[in-house]
């Protein structure tokens, strides 16, 4: 049976792609078949094959099995903002029949999928829908980037609840340094450990985001 990840995290542009790069390369490590996820993308850009995401072009990059694009990446709009604001303005509706035949997809391919969602937790698809009602929908166990940094604790505790209040499981969580220095890291982690009660699954050094390459070491998916 395929295990399926949905990793969010406690606000935009705190790593969630990079986190799940990570974990594509742990689980390549350990030689499973493994397929990257990104339903709803907002920002493309225009290349020779297309309309095309960086952050999906990342996912399917780091998936072991081959992909196309649109497999990784079924539902993308070019503007970079809120997935609800440009799909209103487009008038192009998101569908979770779209997003959840797209799961179906890449269970048939892969042992491991890892699901990137788009903004935080509570990021609204339309004006009835927010992402984590689709989550639920599919019933997915949870990890959370946390982007160190001030006020991080907060945000990853509010997501915290809101995951368990949803009645899923949060099964680990990931740390991503998004600065070359942050005053009391070790002490915003020890907290971290303490707070939440899931494992932590890695602690993703500082590194050029232009490199996403051999961060798998820094991810025990034995905890999951």
């Amino acid at each position: 049976m395929t295990k399926t990840y949905f990793v969010t995290g406690t606000d935009t542009e705190i790593g969630k792609t990079v986190a799940t790069c990570a974990l594509l390369q742990a689980a390549n490590q350990c030689s499973f078949s493994t397929a990257g996820y990104k339903p709803i993308a907002s920002g493309g850009q225009m290349t020779k094959y297309g309309l095309r995401n960086n952050d999906a072009c990342l996912l399917q990059k780091n998936s072991s099995v081959s992909l196309r694009y649109n497999e990784v990446n079924p539902i993308l709009f070019e503007a970079s903002t809120c997935p609800h604001i440009i799909s209103e303005k487009t008038g192009k509706p998101i569908e979770f029949s779209v997003m959840s035949e797209g799961l179906r997809n890449l269970q048939l391919k892969a042992e491991w999928v890892f699901i990137e969602g788009a903004g935080g937790w509570y990021t609204p698809l339309s004006v009835e829908k927010k992402y984590a009602d689709w989550v639920i929908l599919q019933e997915l166990p949870v990890i959370i980037v946390i982007g160190l940094k001030l006020g991080c604790i907060n945000h990853a505790l509010l997501t915290v609840e809101s995951i368990k209040y949803s009645g899923l499981d949060l099964v680990g969580w990931v740390g991503n340094e998004i600065a070359s220095i942050m005053y009391y890291q070790v002490e915003y982690l020890k907290n971290l450990h303490r707070l939440i009660s899931a494992p932590c699954l890695g602690l993703i050094p500082y590194h050029n985001p232009e490199f996403i390459i051999k961060l798998g070491k820094f991810i025990d998916l034995s905890l999951l």
